[in-house]
């Protein structure tokens, strides 16, 4: 969002205020899906627990095969919860990782991605990525993959060659006593 707005003309200042104001506002995208995600799971699991009790309130013949049952429910139910966590913990990964890359201002998260060795990078307590810079700078300088990212470059002042504005004459000639066409014709055909 930066990279468009100082595109559009806009002061270094002037975006650091909007993109402050937009921070303030609102919540960033990798932490959206992340809470979505979680809900979406969350909303799966009651479901699947409600109609595990209705199963088991429909077959309590006997308490033995009611108790075995119940145990069966129980590490099921580990298992699944488990299962969630380790999915939570990829898809925060994932999310750090995006907003990591998009960061170091990577042209192509995918390819990018392909590149690190993931099994070396760990999202700590605090949401930052463990392992993940060592990395980052390793491929931003190696010729065969720096292309993957955006560098900054300072914008030229254009030079302009040909003829001077207002003046009539070009580079390395001397000025006309006829400026216009004529005097243009006149230094062609002198020469």
């Amino acid at each position: 969002m930066k990279k468009e707005l100082l595109e559009l003309g806009f002061t270094e200042e002037q975006v650091e205020s909007v993109l402050k104001l937009v921070g303030e506002n609102t919540i960033p995208r990798d932490k959206f899906n992340e809470v979505n995600e979680a809900k979406k799971q969350l909303e799966k699991d009651v479901k699947s627990r409600d109609k595990q009790l209705e199963d088991l309130k429909a077959s309590n013949e006997s308490n033995e095969q009611l108790k075995s049952q119940i145990e069966t429910l129980q590490k099921t139910n580990k298992e699944t919860e488990e299962k969630y966590l380790a999915e939570i913990s990829k898809i925060k990964l994932d999310n750090a990782l995006d907003s990591a890359l998009t960061g170091a201002n990577a042209k192509n998260l995918k390819a990018v991605k392909a590149l690190l060795n993931l099994e070396n990078v760990k999202l700590d307590e605090n949401g930052t990525l463990q392992g993940l810079e060592e990395q980052l700078k390793t491929l931003q300088s190696a010729e065969d993959s720096k292309f993957l990212f955006e560098t900054k470059q300072e914008p030229k002042e254009p030079t302009f060659r040909g003829v001077q504005p207002g003046t009539g004459v070009g580079e390395g000639s001397a000025p006309s006593q006829n400026n216009g066409i004529f005097g243009a014709l006149q230094n062609l055909y002198r020469k």
